[in-house]
């Protein structure tokens, strides 16, 4: 079997879990239930909205969309949706190079 390379957060949380910090939740089919409802909410589009950007803004969301493999509506929706519920993490330091976590992304 092929190892494949984690990046930081990967690591971390592996580590975590070999340090044995991790532990079964409660009534587990519950709580899957519980995320699996709460998905589908957040998931939901149930309007449209049209918006002007600049090209090169769509372009470059475009790009990250095909390097994340995802549609780029998705990945906009995706940042909106963090932003209005106060979990876009801002950054700072990055010329080029994106976090692989999506959560970090500006």
């Amino acid at each position: 079997m092929k190892k494949t390379k984690l990046d930081t957060e990967e690591q971390d949380i592996l580590d975590s879990f070999e340090r044995g910090e991790w532990k079964p939740v409660a009534n587990r089919s519950r709580e899957i239930a519980r995320h699996v409802r709460l998905a589908k909410n957040t998931l939901a589009k149930d309007k449209r909205v049209n918006i002007r950007i600049s090209s090169k803004d769509l372009e470059q969301l475009q790009v990250i969309a095909v390097e994340d493999g995802l549609p780029y509506q998705t990945l906009m929706a995706s940042v909106l949706h963090r932003y209005v519920s106060g979990r876009l993490v801002e950054t700072t330091g990055r010329t080029t190079g994106r976090s692989a976590h999506a959560g970090t992304r500006r």
